[in-house]
């Protein structure tokens, strides 16, 4: 009787143990559930005054924010870590509920946290069409790009593309750190490296290899820096020879997209990108507009520019319509899209098949694609954006697997469309005028790339966009991208990264919000505040309200980077219902690097913005024998 009664206690309690069991698995399953990525920032640790701390120390310092705001243990928490970061932004990803945030806000050291967004994708002949030409001209002079080291941040990259051999390319320079996760065999002098985000931890690659499963990243890579492949064609158009370009630098791949984009794994691979040495970085992705301390890309971007590292990044496939555009921080250059001379005939089968049917020179080229997103800017009204525009429709570059059946070969192309394919362009672009200038400042190349852009188009006629209306300069920005030009634009508007912190002040961000971005305390009564417009941009923005009657003034200072001995006169256009006055007209420089300011004022004449029109736009430039240095000018009336 009694080991009978012993035995169905054993069982109760066996029953009971399983119970609990299978309860803490369905209580952590929930709690699993209701968790979410957040992007955490924070204050540098008080005992560290530079970037030289270790990773150990970092790490250590954001696992505390986690170990005191939870009933879990450390191990645990431990394992909720996504990301750590330490080059572009001070700060984590971590798996967390929102109580566990509400309880980590009131640790000291803490700045903000938001939860992470997932942003998407902005989805030859191209080289010919901007001039660049195999043995002669800006090719030559940088040797095509050579010794400069271009990130690109998509879906990974189809290695054994021909596409990416290295062929003709030098080996990394000394100062590349990066590594590759592909085999040795597919490794090379041209892909330096590739990483995979997706589903790391701790900021820390995978491990395994960035295979391309989509196709937009080898199409990005390939464009920004692919080495020349002969017979490159898709669906029996585009036939010659596809090339990158930069197509003797070197590409360093970073896989943070699939079906989307993961702020924290795009945040991490950009603090990557800056360890390894990256010289530009290329990200045709983005979300929509929000303010820069809220935006991983914007704070990346800036951390990157800290380091000298060039940053474009696509203006968005939300056009025609004006206010639609990603990646407004002045920081970056802001992509638009354009199509070339070349035009795709296209038919349809019964079967709703498209097929591409032979190609045609259109000589009202460039004009701006109708889905490439437009200005003004919405997070920063006095900065023009988009920057620039380039190629982005019908472009044919390397894609991993046969679009059309039509080889049994590694040389793989489709033809796609978007600023996802005009941002790898000026990527490209900027490596070139990186390898001709390796002093040159972010600012200065991107000041080059838009003081030098053809407004008009092959007719000498103003651009248009695909409906053939005029396009205006919230499409175009300053203009569409010459590199021959651009290698020598004569003058240079040079922004340094600490000119930003007056400009964020004025933007009214809380000294918090600025931490966020420059990832150091500003106090900004200190610094001092600057309106948007007053920031050394190669561009002009302004805001006029209906009863404005004052005027506006704004400076401007440029560096002579032409010949020592130069004088450059003022030509301006003047937007409608406004004046227009600059001192001095004329800059006479003396020597090399010289730097000269001059004022601008712009007065509302009467009845500015009571007249439907929304906005004005004209241009001012500098214009020398040998050179023209150009800033658009964009004025919005606001009738508010």
């Amino acid at each position: 009787m009694e080991t009978e009664k012993g035995m169905a206690l054993q069982v109760i309690y066996l029953v009971g143990l399983t119970f609990m069991f299978y309860l803490s698995l369905a209580i952590a399953q929930e709690e699993q559930n209701n968790l979410q990525t957040y992007i955490i920032w924070v204050e540098k640790p008080v005992s560290q005054n530079s970037f030289a701390q270790s990773h150990e120390d970092l790490e250590s310092w954001y696992q505390s924010f986690l170990s005191e705001t939870s009933e879990n243990s450390n191990q645990l928490m431990k394992q909720r870590m996504v990301h750590t970061y330490r080059n572009v932004a001070i700060g984590f990803a971590a798996k967390l509920m929102p109580e566990e945030v509400k309880a980590m806000e009131k640790k000291e050291g803490f700045v903000s946290a938001h939860p992470e967004r997932i942003l998407p994708l902005q989805t030859t002949h191209s080289p010919d069409f901007l001039g660049l030409h195999q043995g002669s001209g800006l090719w030559e002079q940088t040797n095509y790009g050579e010794g400069v080291i271009i990130g690109v941040l998509d879906t990974g990259v189809a290695p054994y593309h021909p596409s990416f051999s290295d062929e003709g390319v030098s080996p990394p320079p000394a100062k590349w750190k990066g590594k590759c996760d592909f085999n040795a065999t597919l490794c090379n002098k041209k892909l330096i490296g590739a990483k995979d985000f997706i589903g790391s931890s701790k900021g820390k690659p995978t491990g395994s290899a960035p295979f391309d499963q989509d196709g937009h990243g080898t199409h990005t890579s390939s464009t920004a820096a692919g080495n020349f492949v002969e017979g490159a064609s898709a669906f029996g158009v585009a036939n010659g020879t596809a090339v990158g370009m930069a197509p003797y630098a070197h590409l360093a791949i970073y896989r943070v997209c699939d079906f989307g984009c993961a702020e924290g794994d795009i945040l991490a691979a950009m603090d990557a990108a800056v360890e390894d040495g990256v010289d530009v970085l290329s990200l045709s992705l983005g979300g929509p507009s929000i303010p820069f301390y809220g935006d991983v890309i914007a704070v990346g971007a800036f951390g990157a520019t800290q380091k000298g590292i060039f940053v474009s990044c696509a203006a968005g496939n939300s056009g025609p319509y004006h206010g639609s555009l990603s990646n407004e921080a002045p920081w970056i250059l802001t992509v638009g899209a354009s199509t070339t001379d070349r035009i795709l005939n296209l038919t349809s089968t019964p079967t709703s098949t498209i097929l591409f049917n032979g190609a045609a020179s259109d000589p009202l080229a460039p004009k701006v694609a109708t889905f490439s997103s437009r200005g003004p800017n919405t997070a920063s009204p006095g900065i023009l954006k988009p920057d620039i525009i380039g190629p982005g429709v019908d472009i044919l570059a390397a894609w991993p697997v046969s679009v059309d059946n039509a080889t049994k070969s590694n040389a793989t192309f489709n033809i796609i469309s978007g600023t996802s394919m005009s941002t790898p362009h000026l990527s490209g672009i900027a490596a070139l005028l990186k390898s001709s200038h390796p002093d040159w400042s972010p600012a200065a190349i991107k000041s080059a790339i838009m003081t030098s852009a053809n407004v008009l188009n092959l007719a000498g006629l103003p651009i248009v966009d695909q409906r053939l209306n005029r396009a205006d300069v919230f499409a175009i920005g300053a203009g569409h991208v010459n590199p021959t030009k651009a290698n020598d634009p004569g003058l240079i508007y040079d922004t340094q990264p600490k000119d930003y912190i007056p400009y964020l002040c004025g933007l009214n961000y809380t000294e918090k919000e600025i931490q966020i971005i420059t990832q150091q305390k500003v106090n900004c009564s200190q610094v001092g505040v600057i309106p948007e417009a007053q920031l050394n941009y190669p561009s002009f923005s302004i805001k006029i309200g209906s009863n404005e009657s004052q005027s506006q003034y704004y400076t401007r200072t440029v560096r002579n980077v032409g010949p020592a001995s130069s004088t450059y006169n003022l030509d301006l256009l003047v937007p409608h219902k406004m004046g227009m006055s600059v001192n001095p007209e004329v800059l006479t420089f003396t020597e090399v690097n010289q730097e000269i300011t001059y004022h601008v004022e712009f007065i509302a004449e009467d009845g500015a913005g009571k007249d439907g029109v929304a906005f004005g736009q004209g241009y001012l430039r500098w214009v020398s024998d040998k050179h023209n240095v150009t800033s658009p000018i964009a004025v919005i009336f606001d009738s508010k």
